[in-house]
């Protein structure tokens, strides 16, 4: 299994108020595995995603990731975990407006060092602007882009340093219903062409469809789990 979690808790503390966020979460997800996490607002669905993606922190329980033990790692190996194994596309789409298309989607390969010479990041990045069909956009700003466009611009650059896993927080919460259908439908295809593990969280029971796995959360508690 690439990811599993048992009895996981977060708690999170207003003034003397207490949340329990997730409680006692039990699940496991395979590679290559097309994951939705679904369930209404306040459900847990961002709080169990941002700790898979080794963004916050839980309680306790244990989490486990492409085999490693993520309980007690400190904040340098969490780090070093997070940019070796995982990506992120945000609804917001959190381009950098001063950077063209090719920038953005090459910048995490800068960043990382995976991309060890020039002519490796041009290759990588050219291959997923086809992929993602956007070749004739490259010298193109965000601001110059359409919100389907920037959503795929956002999904090249959560892949282009290869991660394991890439998670998708409502995804297509800024993009109408046929746009947000074809960026499911692009990162769907990428899924299978690349062996990519997406975790995605929404409420659409249409694009629920498209899932292997749906994870259905209720006041962060796993209500049913829906092998497709």
């Amino acid at each position: 299994m690439l990811i599993k979690i048992y009895d996981l808790w977060k708690i999170y503390t207003m003034g003397n108020t207490k949340i329990n966020a997730l409680k006692g979460i039990n699940t496991e997800f395979k590679e290559g595995e097309f994951i939705s996490i679904a369930g209404p607002s306040g459900s847990g669905k961002t709080t169990l995603l941002n700790i898979i993606g080794l963004i916050d922190n839980f309680d306790s329980g244990k989490l486990i990731i492409n085999g490693v033990d993520i309980n007690n790692r400190n904040r340098k190996e969490l780090t070093r975990l997070r940019r070796e194994l995982i990506g992120f596309v945000f609804q917001s789409f959190n381009l950098l407006p001063v950077l063209n298309v090719f920038e953005n989607i090459e910048l995490p390969l800068v960043i990382t060092g995976k991309g060890k010479s020039k002519n490796e990041r041009r290759e990588r990045v050219n291959y997923l602007l086809e992929e993602v069909g956007l070749a004739d956009r490259r010298k193109h700003k965000p601001a110059e882009l359409s919100g389907g466009q920037q959503q795929r611009v956002a999904i090249a650059r959560a892949l282009v340093t290869s991660p394991r896993i890439v998670i998708a927080d409502e995804p297509t919460a800024n993009l109408d219903s046929v746009t947000g259908e074809k960026v499911l439908g692009l990162m769907k295809k990428i899924n299978k062409t690349e062996k990519t593990t997406f975790l995605f969280s929404t409420h659409d029971p249409e694009i629920w469809k498209m899932a292997d796995i749906v994870t259905f959360l209720s006041d962060g508690i796993i209500k049913e789990e829906r092998r497709q």
